[in-house]
């Protein structure tokens, strides 16, 4: 047992969550019998679910790829996996596969907020004991334990979106990894009639926005701060609903919101950040009635995030300051004339 628990405080050391994935992995790894550990995303694409691995082993080292999950050849769909499909939709906390080849397979979904995207693959070459079974829930009970730990750590606590500290790292992970202007991915898609597939002339690319609720001062004076947080909360849900699963979603404080939308043509962009603002401007907020949202983004492809993100502020106020509820591209104000570029040098904007 020292070796495990020794294993154990490497792994709760970890302040990230792939690392902590990566960290389990070669713990359950070291175990007598274990032929392979992976770690698995569930997603779904087109309305079907799908599993892929995300960490596995390759000789003999665990590796890890953040590579988009709809766009990964080794994806299936979850069905050729009817165990685990059962598993989750049954909320169960551990599925057994049937014996083939003299490969035993245990599937543990990692369960938060109500829903699974990660569920850990352990295969061994003879049946699972029950003794092995409690070691291996004790282990994984700790690893989705902590997981909670992180998750609650980088969330917003109101409206339960990542928090403006992760930002960061997301930006770096989701934007800065090589993913940029990839023609032709297949990704995860929104409403068929807005998928664009990428042309010599319109190439997929990564894309930021700053989001802002209009007049959100106003609620708060005129029905007070209980109703502007249930704004928050709802604006919250509407953007969630809008964008897909690999795609991130921030609150920066206040009633500002920052999207981090992954992998998709411009035309593409333009129309899905139009869509939520539409969504916004139909829904009928609880006493508060109508209320719109200002959008500003820009391409993520050159520069740091601290000018990215302030040519999407830019943007935005620009939208904000003529006349709100609109969405507008960066790009397209600075070729109009409408906006001038900033220049950064080490992080110091000059004008």
């Amino acid at each position: 047992m020292k070796p495990i628990l020794q294993n154990l405080v490497e792994m709760t050391g970890h302040r990230d969550h792939l690392r902590l994935e990566v960290s389990v992995l070669s713990t359950l790894q070291k175990l007598s019998s274990i032929i392979e550990v992976r770690a698995l995303e569930l997603f779904t694409e087109g309305g079907v679910p799908h599993v892929r691995p995300r960490t596995w082993v390759d000789n003999g080292q665990l590796v890890s790829t953040d590579s988009e999950a709809a766009a990964d050849p080794r994806r299936e769909p979850l069905d050729q996996y009817p165990a685990l499909r059962d598993c989750v939709d049954n909320r169960g906390e551990r599925a057994l596969a049937s014996p083939r080849r003299g490969r035993h397979v245990l599937w543990l979904p990692v369960w938060m907020h109500d829903k699974v995207s990660t569920c850990l693959e352990i295969t061994q070459s003879r049946p699972f004991s029950a003794h092995k079974l409690d070691v291996l829930m004790g282990v994984f009970q700790v690893y989705q334990n902590y997981q909670s730990l992180l998750d609650y750590s980088e969330r917003d606590a109101l409206t339960g979106l990542f928090n403006r500290k992760t930002f960061d790292e997301q930006f770096s992970r989701y934007t800065m990894s090589g993913l940029a202007s990839r023609s032709g991915a297949v990704t995860e898609s929104f409403a068929a009639e807005e998928t664009a597939v990428a042309s010599d002339n319109e190439p997929v690319q990564q894309w930021l926005a700053v989001v802002d609720i209009d007049h959100f001062k106003q609620v708060n004076d005129r029905f007070g701060h209980l109703y502007g947080d249930e704004v928050l909360i709802l604006i919250a849900n509407i953007l969630r609903s809008s964008f897909r699963s690999h795609d991130r979603i921030f609150r920066f404080g206040g009633e500002e919101f920052v999207v981090l939308l992954r992998s998709t043509t411009l035309s593409t962009a333009h129309k899905v950040f139009n869509r939520f603002r539409l969504a916004v401007q139909e829904y009928h907020f609880p006493q508060v009635g109508q209320v719109t949202v200002s959008l500003g983004f820009v391409s993520t492809t050159h520069g740091s995030p601290v000018e990215i993100l302030g040519q999407a502020d830019q943007a935005l106020y620009y939208a904000k300051e003529h006349g709100r509820n609109q969405v507008c591209f960066y790009d397209d104000l600075v070729a109009s004339g409408h906006l001038a570029t900033k220049v950064a040098n080490d992080d110091v904007e000059l004008f």
